[in-house]
């Protein structure tokens, strides 16, 4: 047994994983391509999606030799068929996939989600509990304190849009890139304490998890003084996310750009309006 884990989780769930599959004697495989041609494997195949779909299948053709390969939850919203179901969804747009199992990032879902696949995969609980008890503290979120809102000499937008984006350090790389130049601060919706997300989110009960998310770090940053404008993105060609995020956009109070983004971008227009709305200084124009 063979069990493929896509590198999308972040670093401290892929620990989990890792050490608990290793825990009960299950081979591991991770990918070791480089993010730009997980990419364009990816993009290749599904040349109409959005770019964070396009990452994570390229992970999977990477992986395909596993058995079972085990990837986060995307995050929906309204209409998002791939945050809503992408372990059915995928193999019907790409044959020969082994079976897809979608699993929790952290806390007590993930540690229940990892008891039923040992369960599963030994049959043997007695080996899954010790294993689980050897793991546990690998399950615990790091606790996380509110990001610095203010730098000096700097305005600071809000960046939200989908966690699966905003985590990639190669699809946000460019993005993060553009903010250096623009005498702007990013503070990044996945840097906030989760917990005070949750708080806000649960507000929303009825809405997707995506979208809850998404209002609760909106909520968190609006009535923030510091924080001059928020920035939306969401991965070009991903309609769903797009509706989402323009919705938001026009409902708020500060400044807004709507922007979406993918590797090799270079129309960044809907950034400097952004910048100029608020009106930070470029680098240039302070010295």
């Amino acid at each position: 047994m063979k069990v493929g884990l896509i590198g999308s989780f972040g670093a401290r769930p892929q620990q989990f994983w890792a050490a608990f599959l290793r825990e009960l004697g299950i081979e591991v495989a991770l990918p070791a391509l480089s993010p730009q041609e997980v990419y364009e494997l990816g993009r290749e195949s599904l040349p109409g999606e959005g770019a964070h779909v396009q990452a994570l299948l390229g992970q999977v053709l990477e992986l395909q030799r596993s058995d079972l390969l085990l990837t986060p939850q995307l995050l929906p919203v309204s209409q998002d068929a791939w945050g809503e179901a992408l372990d059915e969804l995928l193999p019907r747009r790409i044959s020969g996939l082994p079976a897809l199992q979608l699993v929790p990032q952290e806390g007590a879902a993930l540690l229940s989600a990892a008891q039923e696949l040992g369960q599963r995969l030994t049959h043997n609980g007695g080996t899954v509990r010790l294993a689980l008890e050897r793991v546990r503290p690998l399950a615990q979120p790091l606790k996380a304190s509110m990001p610095p809102l203010s730098v000096a000499s700097k305005q600071t937008v809000a960046v939200l849009g989908p966690p699966a984006l905003l985590n990639d350090p190669y699809l946000s790389g460019p993005l993060r890139q553009q903010f250096a130049g623009l005498g702007l601060h990013p503070v990044y919706a996945t840097d906030l304490p989760p917990e005070q997300i949750q708080e806000r989110a649960e507000r929303f009960g009825d809405a997707p998890a995506g979208q809850r998310w998404l209002n609760g770090a909106q909520g968190l940053l609006e009535g923030k003084s510091a924080v001059r404008g928020f920035l939306y993105v969401y991965p070009q060609r991903d309609a769903a996310w797009e509706r989402a995020l323009s919705r938001m956009a026009k409902a708020g109070r500060k400044p807004a750009a709507v922007l979406g983004i993918e590797p090799g971008q270079s129309d960044w227009t809907a950034l400097e309006t952004l910048r100029r709305q608020v009106g930070a200084t470029l680098p240039e124009e302070q010295a």
